[in-house]
């Protein structure tokens, strides 16, 4: 299969994710059912250092869409390869997984912070924030890859912080160290808010000694 493939942005962008609630046939048929595509506010989600306002939009698509690299965000500027992306929920989310993928090529994530219930973070406090929960990437993936996460640290998340420090073009030297983002997309279980949710403090100051997991944990898994 090939990774280029053509979307219309109306099939998938241009309907409100708010108040939607229905199924995705396409991720049931593929045993997603615990999509949380529907559930993520679209229109509020936001991206620092983004080319393009509101390019980070075209990386919430629905499963079918998964291969599509023709819509994407990248960084600004190749000096500057630091992307920050605000995710919020349209209720409380225990997350189980994130869906990450940049394309095989070398202008890919090479890592990824992850921050629940942050919505605080910018450019001059994101570096010394201590994430609920980071990965190193794939490099080369072929298709998104599937990130699990400790189930105990995202059991009442409204929203998401991701932190992309660098590509992994800055390995290699290279001129442009540009940062680009295909696909971004959660499993996990949904409910709608009550009148007076609770979030646990817990939640919000993770132990900064188990934020990280080994890599025996990670359990990487390219979803084709």
């Amino acid at each position: 299969m090939s990774c280029q493939h053509e979307a219309n942005e109306d099939d998938y962008h241009n309907h409100d994710h708010s108040g939607c609630d229905h199924s995705h046939d396409d991720e049931a048929e593929t045993g997603h059912t615990d999509s949380l595509y529907s559930k993520v506010l679209v229109d509020k989600a936001w991206c620092l250092n983004e080319s393009e306002p509101d390019s980070i939009k075209r990386v919430f698509k629905p499963w079918h869409l998964r291969m599509d690299t023709t819509r994407f965000v990248t960084s600004s500027s190749g000096d500057d390869p630091e992307l920050l992306v605000y995710v919020p929920f349209s209720g409380m989310v225990k997350l189980k997984s994130v869906f990450v993928w940049g394309g095989a090529s070398d202008e890919a994530p090479e890592s990824i912070r992850v921050f629940a219930n942050r919505d605080d973070l910018d450019f001059d406090n994101v570096a010394g924030a201590t994430p609920t929960q980071e990965w190193d990437l794939v490099r080369g993936a072929r298709a998104p890859v599937e990130y699990p996460v400790r189930p105990a640290k995202f059991a009442a998340v409204r929203s998401l912080t991701l932190h992309l420090p660098r590509s992994f073009a800055t390995d290699n030297g290279d001129d442009d160290e540009r940062t680009k983002l295909c696909f971004l997309s959660f499993r996990g279980d949904w409910m709608p808010l009550t009148a007076n949710p609770v979030i646990s403090v817990y939640e919000l100051t993770p132990n900064a000694a188990d934020h990280k997991a080994p890599a025996s944990e990670l359990s990487h898994s390219s979803i084709s």
